[in-house]
Formats: structure tokens, C-alpha cells, sequence
């Protein structure tokens, strides 16, 4: 998997979730910052200057209302609205990922998180950082993938170097650990797309009231708390490849509504 040149700050008061982050988050990014508290955050934000905040709802003790990421949340787009906001939080609350989302963050990931996820939804915080920003979306390039020896890799390996060039919707199938993220990104390092990041999306995790909003994007006005334009995944994606994981998950009513998009949208990998 190829390196963003991106800087990322985490903002945790939690020491096992920084030193877990302090892990993960490298092997994806350039640049990675994390402080525990967010008295400190507003002066970091100047010094660091990052693309992207992972910024944790909660810091006081026994309080769980989110309130206070909201409130730094509102700050950083206030002062540096340039700058891509994900809520993170161990309370998963609709009302108040709408909330954040009304306030101009981009997304909203719950604790414990999923690593292909929240790696995922900070790739794609990345790029619409680039894209408003006017920065060059650079990557280094991904590394091959390692291919067995035996007569079952090799056919998929000549699969795999076969459908890449293409623009064909690629289904992989498998039993879980097997590796068909990995696959995946294969697929998109061998495409005429591997210059661009390859958008992921845990599709399985997304709740059906915000289904329809996260996929195809919503424009203000659209419904009652559509306070501001919000870019779907799909859109993320344009030039570029769609991975939808865990798409076995999703009722069959968003299954139908996915079919008729990826008739007509970005080339898609799904799981």
C-alpha cells in the first residue's frame, strides 16, 4: 500500500489510542502528530500544520456528550477551515454524527475502530483537503504484491493482471483474513487509477438513515439537517477506485440502489 505524503493529527486523551495510532497511522502517512489534550491543539495546529484532525469527542472524565468535540470542532473550522475534521469517539450517536456533519466535519468513526476503515476515511479526508487546497496529490507508489507459487495463485495472479487495465466492477470473494483488501489494492496498483488513492469504505457499517447520504452525497436543503453540501463516496472516487467492503452486509434494498450506480459511476471493487 502506497505512503500519502499527508499530515495527520490525532487529538486523544487516551494513551493506549495514541500509542495504537502512533503504529498504524505511519505505515499510511507522511506526517503523523498526537497530542492528549485540546488546550494545546489551536497552537499545534499552526506549528504542525496539518491536512487532517482525528479529533476524540470526549476528554473530561465521566462525561460522554460529545459536546466538547463539538465545540473544538467548530474552532478548527472557524480558524482553519481548509482543514478536514474526523470525529472519534467511543459513543456511537446518529444525532450526533448529523450534528458534527452539520458543523463541517467529514466524517464520524466510532471506537474500537476498524483499521482498513479509519485509514480509508482519513485517505479520503486527505484528498478533499488536496482538492480544496489545490495541492498536488502525490503518493509514492504501492509495492507489488507477493504471489505465491502454487497453480491457484499464479490463475489468480493472471486474473488480477487481466481485469486491472480494465474499467469492469470486480467482485472478490472469500472467507474473512484472507486477504481481499489486499487483493484490491492489488487490482488498483496495476490500473490505469494506481496515481490516485484508492477510496475504501466498510459499506457493511453504514446505518440506513445515513446510507443514502454517505454513498451519493446530499446538496443543502436536501432534508431536514442538510445544513451543507456533503460529497459521497462515489464522488470521492471519481477517477480513481471504489472499494466496498463487507458489501454482503447491505440489505438488498441498498444493494439495488449500489447496482444501478456502479452501472454508470467509477470503476468499483467489492468484498
Amino acid at each position: 500500500m502506497s505512503k500519502l505524503k499527508s499530515k495527520i493529527l490525532v487529538v486523544d486523551d487516551n494513551a493506549g489510542i495514541r500509542s495504537a495510532l502512533k503504529i498504524l497511522l505511519p505505515m499510511r502517512f507522511a506526517e503523523v502528530e498526537l497530542i492528549a489534550s485540546p488546550k494545546v491543539l489551536m497552537e499545534t495546529m499552526r506549528t504542525f500544520k496539518p491536512d487532517v484532525v482525528l479529533l476524540d469527542m470526549n476528554f473530561e472524565t465521566d462525561i460522554n456528550t460529545g459536546n466538547e468535540g463539538l465545540f473544538w470542532l467548530s474552532e478548527l473550522k472557524r480558524d482553519f477551515p481548509e482543514v478536514e475534521v474526523v470525529l472519534f469517539t467511543a459513543y456511537a450517536d446518529i444525532a450526533l454524527a448529523v450534528e458534527g456533519m452539520k458543523r463541517g466535519a467529514f466524517d464520524f468513526v466510532v471506537k474500537p475502530w476498524d483499521n482498513a476503515k479509519l485509514l480509508g476515511i482519513l485517505e479520503e479526508a486527505c484528498k478533499k483537503h488536496r482538492k480544496v487546497t489545490g495541492k498536488a496529490s502525490i503518493a509514492e507508489p504501492a509495492p507489488m504484491m507477493r504471489w505465491g507459487e502454487s497453480d491457484a495463485m499464479q490463475q489468480l495472479r493472471a486474473m488480477v493482471e487481466k481485469v486491472a487495465p480494465t474499467d469492469a466492477t470486480v467482485l472478490i470473494t472469500g472467507e474473512n483474513g484472507t486477504g481481499k483488501d489486499v487483493l484490491a489494492n492489488e487490482i488498483h496498483r496495476l490500473s490505469s487509477r494506481a496515481t490516485k488513492p484508492m477510496v475504501g469504505v466498510d459499506i457493511g457499517a453504514i446505518t440506513d438513515t445515513l446510507f443514502e447520504s454517505e454513498m451519493f452525497g446530499h446538496v443543502k436543503g436536501a432534508f431536514t439537517d442538510a445544513h451543507a453540501d456533503h460529497i459521497g463516496k462515489f464522488e470521492q472516487a471519481n477517477g480513481t477506485t471504489l472499494f466496498l467492503d463487507e458489501i454482503g452486509n447491505v440489505p438488498l434494498a441498498q444493494q439495488a440502489k449500489l447496482l444501478s450506480a456502479t452501472r454508470f459511476q467509477c470503476p468499483s471493487t467489492s468484498a
